[in-house]
């Protein structure tokens, strides 16, 4: 599940009615936030009263596994306004103008694919397929009702109940009036859909793909994971 948000590109002054579209994944988030508490715990711990080699191993491990923890669960997140979609993955910042962007694709992940036929993963709107599954299942609820009602049950119904009937008919009717059912991925990614049809020919939405590799997550990740290499073989 994700979410929208409005941030300004840290790239670019922001400019009078061009925000960027932000979406998070707050399960990502919760979890990152959790996993980097119980590491944080029980490292900390380790460095306190640990004996012998246990703090530096302690140590080495959380060099190691926060900036690591990090890149997969707070870092993610997607950026799209009138010109570009900016892609901020665990090890990367990818930046696609509209005009480069061929298709988004949803399957069990969803990804940007360029016209250099260059694939890119949304790592922050991860899918899920027990959210589609609860869609179609509301989806099919709705056409349920749908033809109930025109086939002249849903008045019967409606009928017999009192309130209950009444509650379950508006209940339908929200259902019908909100259209088909989607999960909040695949609503994300019709939001971005939308803005490639209406933004992908725009003068201002050409240009190139740029591809920044995140020197600082990665760089302590390496620096982490040989330290405790190091201390492994030694000991």
């Amino acid at each position: 599940m994700t979410t929208p948000d409005h941030e300004s590109p840290a790239s670019q002054p922001p400019t009078p009615g061009q925000r960027d579209r932000a979406y998070r994944s707050p399960m990502g988030i919760a979890g990152g936030v959790l996993l980097l508490a119980i590491v944080a715990w029980l490292g900390i711990d380790a460095i306190v009263s640990g004996r012998d080699r246990t703090p530096w191993l302690a140590l080495a491990a959380m060099i190691f596994l926060v900036p690591l923890v990090a890149a997969f669960t707070l870092r993610p997140a997607v950026f799209a306004d009138e010109e570009r979609l900016r892609i901020r993955n665990p090890f990367r910042v990818i930046t696609v103008p509209w005009g480069q962007v061929v298709s988004l694709r949803s399957g069990y992940s969803n990804e940007v694919v360029a016209k250099s036929g260059s694939k890119y993963q949304l790592w922050a709107v991860p899918v899920s397929l027990r959210a589609r599954k609860k869609a179609a299942a509301r989806d099919a609820r709705a056409n349920a009702q749908r033809s109930a009602e025109a086939s002249g049950q849903g008045g019967r119904r409606g009928g017999m109940g009192g309130g209950f009937g009444l509650g379950g008919l508006s209940r339908g009717a929200a259902d019908v009036s909100d259209g088909p059912a989607r999960a909040e991925s695949d609503k994300v990614m019709d939001d971005l859909r939308e803005l490639l049809e209406t933004k992908g020919e725009s003068e201002a939405a050409q240009g190139e793909v740029r591809v920044r590799w995140a020197y600082e997550i990665a760089a302590p990740v390496v620096a982490g994971a040989v330290l405790l290499a190091i201390l492994v073989a030694t000991g």
